[in-house]
């Protein structure tokens, strides 16, 4: 009998070895999405920014050359043509080119990896507490990777440099998680652990 349970300990840490395997593979996939989104909105700003400046600077040139304010004819012409090819550029690069969009498509799988990651997290709370079975902790890891098949299916491809920020992130700056002492300040006195510390 001292045999078969310790067995299925060994077993048990098996199981616990995966699921949490797969939570850092799914935690670090829905924080590097979760940059790829910044990193795109970033450019749909700086894309945005550009064509308001070069529509601007080109409502103020041709207003200039039919002004006269400027040295010559030709010149006002070439710097007219100029900024208004710019600006050409630029409004198809923003048809082409839809950062922002892409920047909601990296958000919406974010956020459907956020919800996998916590049904992660909460299965590995239940095995370390002993209060699941195995063939219960079995289901919901097969229903837990079928979801996140679901979602790596549909979600939009990521840089290299999205996973380096989030590797820095999770590493470095602990984005994913708290200290004891972060959490109780985050909680009502009655939930906090360490109440007495500083």
């Amino acid at each position: 009998m001292t045999d078969s349970n310790s067995v299925g300990t060994e077993r048990d840490q098996y199981l616990l070895g995966q699921v949490r395997e797969a939570f850092g593979r799914v935690a670090y996939s829905h924080k590097t999405h979760e940059k790829q989104a910044d990193i795109c909105f970033t450019k749909h700003r700086w894309q945005q920014g550009v064509l308001i400046a070069l529509t601007a600077i080109s409502s103020g040139t041709f207003l200039a050359a039919v002004v006269g304010q400027l040295t010559t004819t030709t010149v006002a012409s070439f710097v007219t043509s100029t900024v208004a090819i710019l600006v050409t550029w630029v409004s198809l690069g923003a048809k082409t080119f839809r950062f922002h969009e892409e920047a909601e498509a990296h958000r919406d799988t974010a956020s459907q990896l956020w919800n996998v990651r916590e049904s992660y997290l909460s299965l590995i709370a239940d095995l370390m507490s002993g209060h699941v079975s195995d063939s219960n902790v079995r289901d919901v890891r097969d229903d837990l990777q079928a979801a996140t098949l679901r979602i790596y299916t549909a979600a939009p491809r990521t840089s290299v440099k999205a996973y380096t920020r989030a590797q820095s992130g999770l590493k470095n700056n602990q984005e994913l998680t708290f200290t004891s002492r972060e959490l109780d300040l985050l909680l009502p006195e009655a939930l906090r652990l360490n109440e007495g510390e500083q």
